[in-house]
C-alpha cells in the first residue's frame, strides 16, 4: 500500500499490510500526521479493511517515514509495535526492554493496552526549539528536516505521538508469525543499527525496508554510534545473500522486483566506486573538509549536511583501512588528507 511522502528523491513509502483470521498487521505505516493517516485509512478501506483490524505494526528501522504512523496506530486500537532490539530515536540509547519474540507469543497475544502516559521522553532537537543548531562529529551542520517538512509533520501533531511505544523487540532469527505462517527477521545494520528486513520462505519473499532498493541506494550516514557504517552495510548487504531463494523483493521505496543477488551486487559495486572516486578526490585536493569533498562528489543539487554525513561514512571507512588520515582543526573541523 503505497503511501505518499514528501522527501528528497522520495515519493512514496510501501505499507505492506499481512491479513490472518485475527485481522491485519502492517509493515512500516509512513510518517506522522494528517495526510499519511487518511491515506492509510484510504489503503485499508480499498482492501476491505479498518483501522480497528489491525493487531500488529511492524518497524523495519528507525526513521519517522516508517515509524511516524505506528504512535498512532497504537493509541487506537491497543496494537503491539514490533522494532528491533536496537530500536532508537534520534540518537539517543535503546529504551525498550529486550524481548525474544516467538512465533507462539505472537500467535496467542491479542492486542495490549495503552499505558497511561505512554511514550519515552525522546525528542528531536530540531522539535525543541531550542538551543543552538548542534554540529556534527565533522564539524559541520547537522541533518535534519527542512522547514516545509517540519511544518507538514508538526501541523497539528502533539510532539509525544510520533514517538512509538515499542511492546516487543525481535533480533536477527527472531520468528514472527503473520498472514498465517512463520517471517525471520534478518538485522541488516547499516542504513541504520536497527534495521531488520524479514524473510517469508514459504512463499520466496524478502522484505527488504531501506536495505536493499531497487534504483536508488540507501543513504549511509555518518551520525550513528557504528565505527564504520558502510562496512556494517557492506556485511549485511553479504548477509542477505544467505536468505535462500528469493522469488520476490518487497523494498519500502520502489516497485518489488526479483533479482536480489543481482542488485546487492550493484550496490556493492557502486560503493566501490564512490571509494575509488574520493581517494582520487583527495589526492587531487589535498587536506580539505568533508563539506569540500562532499561538494566534489555530489552534484551541487544534492549539497549540504546530507551529503556531507555520506562522504564522512565514506572517509572513515577509508581512513579506518588507513587509507587516509584525518585531523581536527582548531576550529573543530575535521580535515582529510591522502
Amino acid at each position: 500500500m503505497q503511501l505518499p511522502i514528501r522527501m528528497p528523491g522520495l515519493g512514496h513509502v510501501n505499507m505492506y499490510c499481512f491479513v490472518d483470521d485475527r485481522g491485519a498487521a502492517v509493515l512500516d505505516p509512513g510518517l506522522p500526521g494528517e495526510p499519511n493517516w487518511e491515506a492509510i485509512q484510504d489503503r485499508l478501506r480499498k482492501a476491505d479493511l479498518d483501522v480497528r483490524h489491525i493487531h500488529t505494526v511492524v518497524i523495519t528501522h528507525s526513521h519517522v517515514d516508517h515509524f511516524g504512523g505506528a504512535a498512532r496506530f497504537r493509541a487506537e486500537t491497543g496494537c503491539r509495535v514490533i522494532a528491533h532490539e536496537a530500536f532508537t530515536l534520534f540518537g539517543g540509547k535503546p529504551y525498550q526492554p529486550h524481548l525474544e519474540v516467538s512465533v507462539e507469543h505472537l500467535e496467542t497475544m491479542g492486542p495490549t493496552p495503552v499505558p497511561e502516559g505512554a511514550g519515552p521522553e525522546i525528542v528531536p532537537w530540531w522539535m525543541r526549539g531550542e538551543g543552538p543548531r548542534p554540529l556534527a562529529p565533522w564539524g559541520g551542520a547537522r541533518p535534519a528536516p527542512d522547514a516545509e517538512q517540519r511544518r507538514q509533520w508538526e501541523a497539528g501533531l502533539d510532539v509525544t505521538k510520533l514517538i512509538p511505544r515499542l511492546t516487543h523487540t525481535v533480533r536477527h532469527g527472531s520468528s514472527i508469525r503473520l498472514a498465517g505462517r512463520d517471517f525471520f527477521v534478518w538485522h541488516t545494520p547499516g542504513h541504520t543499527a536497527d534495521h531488520l528486513c524479514m524473510v517469508d520462505p514459504e512463499e520466496g519473499l524478502f522484505f527488504a525496508g531501506d536495505h536493499v532498493l531497487p534504483s536508488i541506494t540507501p543513504h549511509i550516514s555518518g551520525l550513528g554510534e557504528t565505527p564504520d557504517p558502510l562496512q556494517a552495510y557492506c556485511d549485511s548487504l553479504d548477509r542477505v545473500l544467505e536468505v535462500g531463494p528469493v522469488a520476490l523483493c518487497l523494498p519500502a521505496h520502489g516497485h518489488p522486483f526479483a533479482d536480489l543477488p543481482g542488485r546487492v551486487h550493484a550496490i556493492k559495486r557502486h560503493h566501490t566506486e564512490r571509494l575509488e572516486k574520493l581517494k582520487a578526490i583527495s589526492k587531487r585536493l589535498g587536506t580539505a573538509t568533508v563539506e569540500q569533498l562532499s561538494q566534489e562528489l555530489f552534484h551541487p543539487r544534492n549539497w549540504g549536511p546530507g551529503a556531507e554525513s555520506e562522504t564522512y561514512a565514506h572517509l572513515e571507512h577509508l581512513r579506518l583501512r588507513a587509507e587516509l588520515e584525518r585531523r581536527r582543526r582548531e576550529d573543530g573541523f575535521f580535515v582529510y588528507t591522502a
